[in-house]
């Protein structure tokens, strides 16, 4: 069996819970090996967003470049873009290297409710990324910036209403979360060849911090995963059957005053723990 190569293009989370960084643990955790070409330096932590230096986008182009020119990439997940400029260099160079999955998490506002997405790139994401990208999974939120709507998305059945115009701007297909929505159960809308939808219990914690960039991480390390021809259902739901755990392990960190990060390892660690215990056991026993 060949170990899958998964590139994230993305800002930094020097907290570790987001961006670059939880994609990286969710590569891992799925089993594939992880790369990163680094979009922004991003200053943040479990409190919020207090600062970010975008890098020269000539320098993210060269960084996807490196990657592909000496590795195979079987699978790519692009995240925070910071400004058209970067949004523009990683669509040139997914059209010279890419022959693979793209999955996009258009991200624009940080939990804390910070941009990271300058205005003048919403163009260029809806323009260039989306219509190159195998799976686009936004938010509400970024819904409606990306139908260029005056209000949220605000019930299930505008979701259903909406979910088609997003798909129209392009991508293979469209995954709408609706987690921003009040309810016992969170349900997502996947929309391409056919049209499902994923429910799931809402877990109660406050340590949210990364669920955007982990589910999108998750999918793009399992598509490659799927066979000959990757299959978006079966990808989406494990990576929502993933994040489901790790948020309901969530609470077993103990990282940051604020919102903490999802528990990406959650089944290794457990399973460390457990066999650590039995060579306790048994060396009392001896």
């Amino acid at each position: 069996m060949v170990i899958p190569n998964v590139l994230s293009i993305a800002g930094t989370d020097p907290s570790g819970g987001a961006g670059i960084q939880a994609d990286l643990k969710a590569f891992s955790a799925h089993g594939t090996y992880g790369m990163s070409a680094i979009t922004a330096a991003v200053a943040q932590n479990t409190r919020g967003v207090r600062s970010f230096v975008s890098l020269d986008a000539a320098f993210v182009y060269d960084q996807i470049a490196a990657v592909f020119e000496d590795i195979r990439v079987d699978a790519v997940k692009i995240g925070m873009v910071a400004n058209a400029e970067i949004a523009l260099a990683i669509a040139k160079a997914l059209d010279r290297y890419a022959s693979c999955p793209v999955v996009l998490d258009p991200v624009m506002v940080a939990k804390s409710g910070h941009h990271l997405l300058d205005e003048s790139a919403v163009a260029a994401l809806r323009d260039e990324l989306i219509p190159r990208s195998t799976v686009v999974t936004p938010n509400l939120p970024e819904a409606r910036v990306l139908l260029g709507l005056e209000r949220d998305i605000d019930s299930l059945e505008e979701m259903r209403e909406r979910v088609a115009a997003l798909r129209a701007l392009g991508p293979q297909w469209l995954l709408l979360k609706g987690g921003h929505l009040s309810g016992e159960t969170s349900l997502d809308i996947l929309h391409g060849e056919r049209t499902l939808e994923f429910a799931a219990p809402r877990v109660t914690t406050t340590n949210t911090h990364g669920t955007g960039c982990t589910l999108s991480a998750s999918i793009a390390a399992l598509l490659p995963q799927t066979g000959g021809t990757p299959d978006v259902v079966r990808s989406v739901q494990s990576a929502k059957d993933y994040l489901t755990e790790a948020l309901r392990h969530a609470d077993e960190l103990t990282v940051g005053g604020g919102h903490g990060p999802v528990h990406h390892f959650y089944a290794m660690w457990n399973a460390s723990t457990q066999i650590a215990a039995s060579h306790e056991s048994v060396g009392a026993a001896s």
